[in-house]
């Protein structure tokens, strides 16, 4: 071996540890690589995003903000952040409660329970609406549902049934994104605290919250733009009654079906802006969380 290899083979491991530059594929195929990831979000992220401003703009602004001042439009709005503004402060607490049982305990059953979570992503949304239907029917419900019509309380095709299918569909979120967190964590400080006299409170609010805040409200964020943007399970429960139990996304389905496309792209527009705003909360968080996790380093 010649004496310019081994000064070769350390550069290469000096290089490496700053950026994987000899050990990787070469220039070519990372070229081929990252052009093929951007022209394939290119084509089926953001060309529909574009679209979809580009057809609701079509008509010029008066027309968009027409569309938008619609007073169907605003009582599915105001609908929409109702249902979402209940369901995700239930799910939140539910979700710490279930990541802290978990992961600070053990009992029998623990393990059927985390994959009880998953439940709502295996099951599909349209399903978990016709349960809630088969549950609190007028006709036929099985949990109480003739007699609760027969005293004026109203559970499908109306909020309560929305927010109930709406809490379903999202109840994943919360515990998803703490479980991992808090396992990495370990129960050490905790422990210590409880030795020192800490009481329940002191120990979450001031133990626990700080090291899982950034988890937290990252799984707070998806959480409520999926509530936001569900489709399938309140559509089976709430009926579909205009301007009465239409959330957004079912009234972009309104509006398409009756051949209103500027109004239809117009509206969906605010559901992009959702998604976009959730996007830019979740990357700002990610990026406080690395720089905190840098000063805690360093």
């Amino acid at each position: 071996m010649s004496a310019k290899q081994p000064n070769a083979a350390i550069g290469c491991m000096r290089r490496t540890e700053l950026r994987p530059a000899c050990l990787t594929e070469s220039a070519n195929v990372r070229l081929f690589l990252i052009t093929s990831a951007v022209l394939f979000l290119a084509l089926i992220l953001f060309l529909p995003l574009v679209l979809v401003f580009a057809q609701a703009f079509q008509h010029g602004g008066r027309a968009y903000l027409a569309a938008i001042a619609n007073p169907y439009t605003l009582s599915a709005a105001r609908l929409t952040i109702l249902a979402a503004a209940v369901a995700v402060p239930l799910n939140t607490l539910f979700g710490v409660a279930l990541a802290w049982a978990v992961t600070k305990h053990n009992f029998i059953g623990k393990n059927l329970l985390v994959s009880l979570i998953d439940l709502p992503f295996a099951v599909s949304t349209v399903i978990a609406g016709m349960m809630f239907v088969l549950l609190f029917s007028p006709n036929f419900g099985l949990l109480f549902g003739p007699e609760l019509f027969a005293r004026d309380i109203r559970i499908i095709f109306a909020l309560p049934g929305m927010i109930l299918a709406t809490v379903f569909v999202t109840i994943p979120f919360v515990a998803r994104g703490l479980i991992p967190v808090m396992q990495a964590q370990g129960n050490q400080e905790e422990e210590a605290a409880v030795s020192l006299g800490a009481n329940w409170w002191q120990l979450f609010w001031r133990v626990t919250f700080p090291k899982i805040k950034w988890g937290l409200f990252y799984s707070v964020i998806l959480s409520s733009a999926r509530a936001v943007g569900e489709f399938g399970a309140t559509s089976v429960v709430s009926g579909r009654i205009r301007g009465v139990t239409n959330t957004l996304p079912l009234h972009v389905e309104d509006l398409y079906n009756e051949f209103q496309f500027v109004a239809a792209f117009a509206v969906s527009s605010l559901l992009v802006l959702v998604a976009l705003l959730t996007l830019l909360a979740q990357y700002l968080m990610g990026r406080k969380q690395t720089l905190m996790q840098s000063e805690e380093g360093s």
